[in-house]
């Protein structure tokens, strides 16, 4: 079925909107347009100079889906055009585009909304939130800067939770308000029932969802509608920083669930949280259980565990800077327990938590194929690395970061067999601040040609020499796929290694200017090595 904002036909009522623009042939002066020439090339100079991208496919492509328009060229044409300018013409008297909504047919309520809300028009974007025709609306691929932040909480605001006492205004439809940036998103989805909200993007994982609700409570008649608030979902990504635009935004959502009376549902998927102890009050208004994507900076383990208790659908884990007292304790074992119900993982980030001897641990209760592995900080043994190389949970890894983990062993093996293993999947690997030596990547480089499928190769901060440096690159260019690698500056570069104030810029130099002439020869201008100063 085709999606409803998408059907521009020349209608009475849309003859009537696009006549209300003082560009419209039928209204009194000069009409701009009497041929397709001259209307095609106003439709050009409109395109160039506005910044709305109001072109009707450009709209299509974010409401609904694209309309092949060939069989009438000039009918379209001249619709396109008069859509842009009548939209333009209302954005400017924004009292009139208010007054307007009212009657105005579904059909335009999309492109406007993205002409509206390019343009910062915050007080028509108040209105058409209340006055939505569709039962969901997403913020999709439309730019969210600073700028943007007063119309989301504009939109918030004016999000309408309580059902219209008013008869004679337009009854509200909205039940779905996405405020996610998600590019694969069009602005509002399918009508499939007229008399259920239907998302393709609404929450499906809390048993107080909106879809879960909808099937066991029918709404038949407008009077139960004001006896029972209809429940109302509005998606958020959080991230909690302590900041005051994060406090100020707090403030508004704990104010709307209260107008709400309990119909409005705060839906997040993807939660930052820096400092969880400052957060634990705030984290009671959300239904953690929504939780996809999970990113804890600074936190006790057992509140974190807490946390975790109240999620079954977590796909992705990041904890940073955790404080727990003994790996052998209880707290440690919840912990654990906790990760070993995360069927759904396939990114865990562990970023300074001390691992060392333990990591068969936290391996061993993680779901089989792991995507993504970041382990830094957590000072790693040979054991771990031993033990990694013969765990199923991460053979088929994407992403490994095993960046500032000492690996000053005699024996590097188990690391030359875990590349082996990811050899086929790996696309990114992290290995800087690893005290890696020449002996070491003479050892790895047979394990790193096997990596057809990498990517992303990054090794700086290690003691190399340049004579291994070369060696590297003459061995890795000829990875087709691999397009970035961030190398170390080679040891004769320091007076002192590795002391950042000892480097001799003048040899650092000239290192560079050998790697740029070898990556011309291999013919390679499709990759980039760089190194950096700390």
């Amino acid at each position: 079925m085709p999606c409803p904002d998408t059907h521009l036909q020349e209608t009475p009522a849309t003859s009537r909107f696009l006549e209300t623009s003082p560009h419209h042939p039928s209204f009194s002066g000069t009409p701009i347009w009497t041929r397709g020439k001259e209307l095609s090339g106003t439709s050009q100079g409109f395109s160039k100079t506005s910044c709305s991208r109001l072109e009707i496919s450009s709209c299509r492509s974010r409401g609904g889906e694209k309309v092949d328009s060939s069989h009438s060229p000039t009918r379209f044409t001249k619709m396109d055009t008069l859509l842009d300018l009548a939209i333009q013409s209302l954005l400017r008297n924004e009292s009139v585009a208010i007054q307007a909504l009212q009657d105005m047919p579904r059909v335009f309520f999309v492109p406007l909304f993205i002409a509206a809300f390019e343009g910062g028009h915050k007080n028509v974007l108040s209105e058409m939130v209340k006055l939505w025709p569709f039962h969901c609306l997403h913020i999709g691929s439309l730019t969210v800067q600073k700028p943007q932040h007063e119309l989301l909480k504009a939109m918030i605001e004016n999000l309408p939770v309580c059902p219209s006492k008013n008869s004679a205004s337009r009854m509200p439809k909205l039940r779905i308000l996405d405020l996610r940036q998600d590019n694969g998103y069009k602005t509002t989805c399918h009508d499939v029932s007229i008399k259920e909200p239907f998302c393709f993007h609404s929450c499906a994982f809390s048993s107080s969802s909106i879809l879960k609700i909808e099937g066991q409570h029918h709404f038949v008649n407008s009077e139960s509608m004001i006896q029972f608030p209809r429940p109302v979902e509005l998606l958020v990504d959080l991230s909690l920083d302590g900041s005051l635009v994060e406090k100020e935004f707090l403030v508004l959502l704990i104010s709307k669930i209260m107008e709400s009376l309990g119909s409005l549902r705060i839906c997040c998927q993807d939660l930052q949280v820096d400092k969880l102890c400052n957060s634990i009050c705030t984290l009671n208004f959300l239904d953690l259980n929504c939780v996809v994507q999970l990113s804890i900076d600074r936190g006790s383990l057992s509140d974190i565990t807490n946390v975790l208790s109240q999620m079954d659908h977590l796909e992705s884990l990041s904890l940073s800077k955790v404080t727990f007292r003994s790996l052998s304790g209880k707290v440690f074992k919840n912990f654990l327990g906790h990760l070993r119900r995360m069927n759904y993982l396939k990114e865990v980030s562990l970023s300074s938590l001390c691992l060392t001897g333990h990591l068969d641990r936290v391996l061993r209760v993680l779901p089989p194929g792991l995507h993504f592995l970041c382990l830094p900080f957590c000072d790693l043994s040979y054991r771990d690395f031993r033990f990694m190389a013969q765990s199923s949970q991460v053979s088929c890894l994407k992403l490994l970061n095993l960046s500032n983990n000492p690996m000053c062993w005699n024996d590097f093996e188990p690391f030359q067999t875990l590349l082996i293993i990811f050899s086929g999947t790996l696309q990114n690997l992290e290995i800087n601040h690893g005290l890696i030596n020449d002996t070491a990547i003479s050892v790895l480089i047979p394990a790193l040609i096997c990596c057809t499928h990498l990517h992303v190769l990054c090794f700086a901060s290690n003691p190399i020499t340049m004579p291994m440096l070369v060696t590297m690159m003459n061995n890795l260019t000829p990875l087709k796929k691999l397009k970035s690698v961030i190398y170390p500056i080679p040891v004769h570069c320091y007076a002192v290694w590795p002391f950042q104030g000892s480097i001799d810029q003048r040899k650092l130099a000239l290192v560079q200017l050998q790697l740029k002439v070898m990556l011309e020869l291999a013919e390679r201008a499709d990759m980039t090595w760089i190194t950096y100063l700390e």
